[in-house]
């Protein structure tokens, strides 16, 4: 068994990691890419667009085009959503047999030593790391990383944000996800 965690905030989620989940699912055989929405990040400042239910409940709608992605609360609650709790977690569920896999953009790969108890995460799962245009990022010792060159993050979940503010239709949310947002009256001023 493969799996990949796909953590973030998914505020909110779009076609560009639909199409990372489903290219490295593709590229690295991977059973399932566990999509794990963030209740608390702890390298966020400001508030979230969305709160942790209607973030939630975009993903399981994006969700449902690949029966390999599948949505979860993990991260759920008060506490902050260090990946180390959530990459233990996952561990416990899935067994010491099975490979694991972390989904994550090259931006944020970039401050992976800044991450709580980073050394320990270093050593728990293989990366899988994108590309983002600007963002070139160096393996930490210990590192086991897995480039997704053929793909490039080149959408902004802020810049979604702002324009969905403006009342513009964005062809890079899923269907199902922006009737949710316009339904629910989300990312308005």
């Amino acid at each position: 068994m493969r799996v990949a965690i796909f953590g973030g905030t998914f505020d909110p989620i779009h076609t560009a990691h639909l199409e990372i989940a489903r290219e490295a699912a593709e590229q690295f055989h991977l059973n399932r890419v566990l999509f794990i929405p963030a209740a608390n990040p702890p390298h966020k400042t400001g508030g979230l667009g969305a709160s942790f239910e209607d973030r939630l409940r975009m993903v399981e709608l994006a969700c449902a085009i690949d029966r390999r992605f599948v949505p979860s609360r993990m991260e759920e609650g008060s506490e902050k959503s260090y990946s180390i709790l959530t990459i233990e977690r996952v561990r416990n569920e899935v067994g010491p047999t099975c490979e694991l896999f972390f989904l994550i953009g090259g931006d944020a790969f970039a401050e992976i030593e800044t991450w709580h108890r980073f050394e320990e995460v270093l050593h728990l799962v293989t990366f899988i790391v994108v590309s983002r245009p600007g963002h070139p990022y160096n393996v930490p010792e210990g590192a086991k990383v897995e480039p997704l060159n053929s793909m490039s993050l080149l959408v902004s979940s802020s810049a979604i944000r702002a324009e969905l503010a403006h009342g513009h239709r964005l062809s890079v949310l899923p269907m199902p996800v922006l009737d949710y947002i316009r339904s629910n009256k989300l990312y308005k001023r």
